[in-house]
C-alpha cells in the first residue's frame, strides 16, 4: 500500500504522533523526557515551528504543531532522528527507536485547534495513568494553565486568547473546556485518514495537492525574519569557525552546501561539525570579501 501524502504548506496545522518500535518505551526516565523537550525547543528555533499542545506518553508522543515555513518533514527528521541517536547513545543500544514514519493529520485551525489541544493533554487521563491532567508532568497542560512558567516555544497565550482577553478567566475557561472533554474522541471526525476538518476544508487541501505552486505561499505575518549574514555569525563566534557554522545552520537560514562553499570546506566536514562529531576548533574563520 502506498504511503499517505505529506501535504505541506505555509501555516499548516498538524496533529503529529510517533510511536516506539514494537510499541516499546521511547522514554525510560525523566532525563529522556526532558531531553526530548529540549530537542523540541531546538527544532522550533531552527524550523520556526509553533507548538500549541504536546503530551509525552511512555511509548509515544503527541504534538499539535503549526509550520509557518511549510517544513514539517524536515523538522520531524531532525526531531526523531536526533532523539534516536541520543537515546541509543544514552542507553547503549542500536537500531530504530520509532515505528516507521510519524503520523500527521492536517487540522482545520479555526474549527479544531481547541478540540485537538484538549484531546492531546487528556491522553494520560484516558490511559488511567493519572486522575487529572495537572498530575501529568509531561504535557503542555500545566504550562497553559500557568501552573508552571511556559517555555517560549509553546504558544500558550494564543490558545488562551480563544477563551477571553483576561488571563485568569481564560485559564478557568480552558480548564473547564478540558474537563468537559473526558470521554470524547476525535477520530470519527477524521476524513481519509489525514484531514480533520469540514468538507470544504478537505476540498481546499486537495486543491493544494492539485496546484502545488500554492504550497510555497507564505503569509507575510508568518515569514521568518531574514537570515543574518554569515560574516555576522563568524563575529558572534569570535573566530571559532565550527561554532559559527553551527550557529548559522541552527538559524535555519543556511543549508550545508552554502556553508561548505562559504567556509571553503568539504560538505562532509560541514556535516560532521554540525552533528558535533568534529571537535577540532579552528580560529580565524574566513569571511567573504
Amino acid at each position: 500500500m502506498s504511503r499517505p501524502l505529506r501535504l505541506e504548506f505555509a501555516g499548516a496545522l498538524y496533529h503529529v504522533t510517533s510511536r516506539g518500535n514494537e510499541r516499546k518505551a521511547i522514554y525510560l526516565n525523566e532525563t529522556d523526557s526532558q531531553a526530548f523537550l529540549d530537542l523540541i525547543a531546538q527544532v522550533c528555533e531552527r524550523f520556526n515551528w509553533v507548538i500549541h499542545a504536546y503530551c509525552l506518553m511512555t511509548n509515544h508522543y503527541h504534538l499539535l504543531v503549526e509550520t509557518p515555513d511549510a517544513n514539517l518533514s524536515a523538522g520531524m527528521r531532525q526531531l526523531n532522528g536526533v532523539y534516536t541517536q541520543l537515546f541509543n547513545r544514552t542507553h547503549k543500544r542500536v537500531g530504530h527507536l520509532f515505528q516507521g514514519r510519524y503520523k500527521a493529520i492536517l487540522v482545520q485551525k479555526d474549527s479544531y485547534l481547541l478540540e485537538v489541544s484538549r484531546y492531546i493533554v487528556l491522553n494520560p487521563v484516558r490511559a488511567a495513568m493519572v486522575d487529572s491532567c495537572e498530575e501529568w508532568p509531561w504535557s503542555s497542560y500545566c504550562f497553559t494553565c500557568h501552573l508552571q512558567k511556559p517555555p517560549p516555544w509553546l504558544a500558550v497565550d494564543q490558545l488562551l486568547s480563544l477563551f477571553g482577553t483576561e488571563r485568569t478567566q481564560a485559564i478557568l475557561g480552558y480548564q473547564d473546556f478540558v474537563l468537559r472533554g473526558v470521554g470524547k474522541s476525535l477520530w470519527p471526525d477524521v476524513k481519509q485518514l489525514m484531514y480533520l476538518g469540514s468538507d470544504s476544508f478537505v476540498s481546499e487541501m486537495q486543491s493544494k495537492i492539485s496546484h502545488p505552486e500554492l504550497l510555497s505561499e507564505v503569509p507575510a505575518k508568518q515569514k521568518r525574519l531574514p537570515a543574518k549574514s554569515l560574516e555576522w555569525y563568524v563575529k558572534q563566534a569570535l573566530g571559532d569557525r565550527n561554532k559559527a557554522i553551527r550557529l548559522a545552520h541552527a538559524s535555519g537560514g543556511y543549508n550545508q552546501a552554502e556553508l561548505s562553499h562559504y567556509f571553503g570546506l568539504h560538505y562532509g566536514t560541514v556535516s560532521r561539525i554540525i552533528s558535533g562529531k568534529s571537535h577540532k576548533i579552528q580560529t580565524g574563520a574566513r569571511g567573504k570579501t
